[in-house]
């Protein structure tokens, strides 16, 4: 096994330019993860390129040595420049980026939850993991959306952004029309004109797509268009709205047995 004690190796500082640059990661195909419990959940759904561990971290979690072809051993120092503090773990990973094109989704997904111009990495990463929890079988992330393989969304998803089938698309509600031309019911997270969620059902032969706009602006006219119809969640007058994490995942729940 390799030992990089150097913080200015090559692959280190390559590591941590995909660690900081959507640019990077999409011209290389692969992101960047930081963990022990991160990198093995990952790789039960991706494939690892490259693994970089202390020597506690890697007798601590045994596992982790069989994660990729390429795994190398680094020292503290290094470590904290991988993490980019002196708080870690010492575990680091590269994976290859899965695919996201959105057409096999759009012709086979039941269960769907699509994202328009959530851009708060929390949140998307909340939402993978709440998709993946109660069996959608895919998500669509239209423009505006954190990237999913971005550290922090991978960290809120917990790894879930590696087990579902995720489709990148330039347009969300063309998008969404698909879906709808073979039966597929799109619903819209919206405050006005919508029905209550209680008033919905879950009675949906052809499956359903859950649709959720940021938390600022909600969904665009052409998004809210293109869906079958409007639903919201019965709130007191205490609150306006919802964090845009919290009330997809009530949604995700609600027609977690379409």
């Amino acid at each position: 096994m390799d030992v990089i004690t150097s913080r200015e190796n090559p692959r280190i500082k390559r590591a941590c330019a995909l660690r900081d640059s959507e640019k990077q990661r999409a011209a290389a195909g692969l992101f960047f993860a930081e963990g022990p419990k991160l990198c093995l959940e990952l790789a039960r759904g991706c494939r690892a390129a490259e693994l970089y561990a202390t020597a506690p971290a890697l007798a601590h979690t045994p596992a982790l040595a069989a994660l990729g072809p390429a795994v190398a051993e680094i020292t503290q120092p290094v470590a904290e420049k991988l993490a980019g503090t002196r708080s870690t773990q010492g575990v680091f990973a590269l994976f290859e980026t899965p695919a996201t094109d959105p057409a096999p989704l759009l012709a086979t997904a039941r269960r769907i939850l699509a994202l328009e111009a959530v851009q708060d990495p929390g949140n998307v990463g909340t939402l993978l993991r709440s998709a993946a929890a109660f069996g959608f079988d895919a998500v669509l992330l239209g423009p505006g959306c954190a990237a999913p393989f971005s550290p922090k969304v991978l960290r809120a998803s917990m790894g879930a952004a590696g087990r579902l089938p995720l489709g990148v698309c330039a347009d969300l509600p063309a998008a969404l029309g698909a879906l709808r031309g073979r039966g597929v019911a799109c619903l819209a997270a919206a405050l006005y004109k919508a029905r209550p969620l209680d008033a919905v059902g879950t009675q949906f032969p052809g499956g359903v797509c859950v649709v959720i706009g940021s938390e600022g602006q909600g969904l665009s006219d052409a998004a809210i268009a293109a869906c079958s119809a409007a639903v919201r969640i019965p709130m007191t007058d205490r609150v306006e709205s919802l964090n845009a994490g919290v009330a997809g995942s009530i949604l995700l729940w609600h027609f977690r047995g379409v």
